[in-house]
């Protein structure tokens, strides 16, 4: 049998993720959050103490490393790290800077490809992150490349913050995304960019359900020409 993937790209902020698991649902679809586990290997290193840019410190960690991906009864993904729930801990503001580091050493990047490449090939997926359409999922059956403007995207992760009961402040959250748009655009590893073959959708200034409309019925087209 032949699987369908969906690869969905774009900045930090810019609704990924919860557009991808509505999207995941509406097509009856595995959702999977690159970024998570991304985060997740980021924990691991705050934890141990590690550098997170730091490759010759990294590196070693992986080897030992035990995350794993499980989709509970909710539904929603969940990550483990060492055989904990870690889902909500990876959210916190501070696990974004280590989580941007891990992912732009090589050696990081090869050790999760196969675990995500072997996702998609087993079911139909939507997988969204940085470099899914470019490098992941080359042969993706539909890319989209989301986007918005870095005041619209800081607006999104503070409400989401206060919602998780992490606080911070906004003006603090929009210079993080400004500075992980430099990071994640700049690296010499896969770094964030628009496949040439990928839909660029700009959700500024648009409500959720707009944007989930104009994605869905994007995909629909596509899958069904």
């Amino acid at each position: 049998m032949t699987y369908k993937s969906i690869a969905v790209d774009g900045p930090s902020g810019a609704g990924k993720s919860t557009l991808a698991k509505m999207l995941a649902e509406a097509l009856g679809y595995l959702y999977v959050d690159t970024g998570a586990i991304y985060r997740t290997v980021g924990l691991s290193a705050c934890r141990r103490g590690v550098d997170p840019g730091d490759g010759a410190a990294v590196v070693p960690m992986l080897a030992g490393l035990d995350i794993d991906l499980r989709h509970g009864e909710d539904g929603l993904q969940h990550m483990y790290l060492d055989g904990e729930d870690v889902t909500d801990e990876i959210r916190r503001p501070e696990i974004s800077k280590y989580a941007s580091a891990v992912s732009a050493l090589p050696q990081v990047r090869a050790f999760l490809m196969d675990m995500q490449r072997e996702l998609a090939r087993r079911q139909n997926v939507i997988m969204d992150g940085r470099d899914i359409g470019t490098v992941v999922l080359p042969g993706a059956d539909v890319k989209i490349f989301l986007t918005a403007a870095p005041e619209d995207r800081a607006k999104r992760r503070y409400a989401e913050l206060l919602q998780r009961g992490h606080g911070g402040d906004y003006e603090t959250v929009l210079r993080d995304i400004i500075q992980r748009d430099e990071n994640d655009t700049r690296r010499a590893a896969a770094p964030l960019r628009q496949a040439e073959d990928a839909l660029l959708v700009d959700t500024t200034g648009k409500s959720l359900e707009e944007s989930f409309d104009v994605l869905l019925n994007t995909i629909k087209e596509r899958l069904d020409p």
